[in-house]
């Protein structure tokens, strides 16, 4: 999803297997693997040290033991609901854990999801690739400071170098024009109650339902607010670069509390959109590399053996079904014609590579987790109305 970035990791050395095992969430955000909480161990081997159809006792101790047995269990039962509420909250109820909320604008701005629709819909007509931009707008929204807008952010003389400006961003990031001529409809209809952070996210809901032919529909949860920072750098830490290994690639997602199946899901969204040359020459066509012979035939047609700023072209992500938001990437990736370092090395991992298998070869399958984790991304590190703001131009903090 990042076209460009700084190399921040040595690849030398051999390549760590990744290893996929259930987690859940503490409440200070750390991780670790899923094991029951003790007290509900030690409950569970008491209950059992306590037969109460044992003859020799009497009736009184048998029911004293009875009411014991009762209230353990009903202490293992709260544990039990306890950790499946913390595991689904984590894992599939971010954006109602985030404080986001589908329908969140019913009173005060009920047709905002129309007029982004009808905004989007007009330029995504008339070029596709809008569309792709769209999505892409949103992915690099939410991994640099949560979607909160900030990529919308231009240059000022206090901040001559705010996110858009950053090499992840800059030139090949898209779909600015779109987010203003939301905002400018939504303001006329709503003023001061929409954030820019929201049209984004409706915005890139809506370039998936087009681009999907409408198989991709999407109930996106609203509510977020506008950040006031926006830094070059953050960028540049924050978004994955197209030369990751699977392992640098799923440590990057946990830290936006997305996991590996997320990961290979939202990686699919590479089935539009254009990248260019120099996100991949480098990696994948300058040295040896797993890429189909004839797939990188076309591409060294078409881009120059070093691209420059000057001379660096764009060409598909998938030549397949360039325009088309479908499961065409993961086919791509299995034939080996993908652009991207980050794209062929799903296949290095014995469960990264299940997961692409699953996407390509079920009808639906892609689709369906992509709409979940879609609205999960959405969700990441959203801000409150003490964070952040209501713009009134989505280029300007307030």
């Amino acid at each position: 999803m990042s076209s460009h970035g700084r190399r921040r990791w040595n690849h030398g050395g051999q390549q760590q297997q990744l290893v996929v095992e259930p987690k859940f969430h503490r409440s200070d955000g750390s991780a670790s693997r899923m094991k029951p909480p003790p007290s509900t161990t030690r409950s569970a081997a008491w209950v059992l040290s306590l037969r109460s159809d044992s003859p020799s006792r009497p009736p009184q101790i048998k029911q004293q033991q009875q009411e014991l047995i009762t209230k353990s269990c009903a202490l293992m039962a709260a544990h039990t609901i306890k950790l499946a509420v913390a595991v689904t909250c984590t894992l599939l109820l971010a954006a109602a854990c985030s404080g986001l909320e589908v329908g969140y604008y019913k009173k005060s701005c009920p047709r905002v999801e129309t007029i982004v629709r009808e905004e989007v819909k007009k330029f995504v007509y008339k070029n596709a690739g809008i569309g792709a931009g769209l999505i892409r707008l949103l992915f690099h929204d939410c991994f640099v400071e949560g979607c909160d807008g900030s990529v919308l952010l231009d240059p000022t003389p206090a901040n001559p170098a705010p996110e858009k400006l950053s090499p992840p961003n800059f030139p090949s990031l898209r779909g600015f024009e779109v987010i203003d001529a939301a905002k400018d409809a939504v303001e006329k209809a709503c003023p001061g109650v929409v954030s820019c952070a929201d049209i984004v996210a409706f915005a890139a809901r809506d370039a998936a339902y087009f681009l999907s032919r409408m198989r991709v529909k999407i109930n996106m949860p609203a509510g977020r607010f506008d950040g006031r920072h926006s830094n070059s750098s953050d960028a540049l830490d924050n978004l994955p670069p197209p030369f990751f290994n699977v392992t640098e690639l799923v440590d990057i997602f946990a830290t936006k509390g997305l996991d590996a199946e997320d990961m290979v899901v939202l990686s699919g969204a590479h089935t539009v959109g254009r990248s260019h040359c120099s996100s991949f020459v480098p990696d994948r066509l300058a040295v040896a590399s797993d890429i189909d012979g004839g797939f990188a035939g076309l591409l060294r047609r078409r881009c120059p053996a070093n691209p420059t700023t000057a001379h660096d072209p764009t060409v598909n992500q998938d030549v397949v079904t360039p325009n088309a938001f479908d499961n065409q990437y993961y086919k791509n990736v299995i034939a080996h014609k993908v652009l991207f370092t980050s794209d062929a090395a799903l296949l290095t991992s014995p469960a990264t590579a299940k997961m692409v298998s699953d996407n390509a070869n079920i009808p639906g399958w892609w689709e369906d987790r992509f709409k979940k984790a879609f609205v999960k991304m959405a969700a990441v590190d959203v801000k409150n109305g003490y964070q952040g703001e209501i713009r009134k131009n989505c280029r300007v903090v307030n």
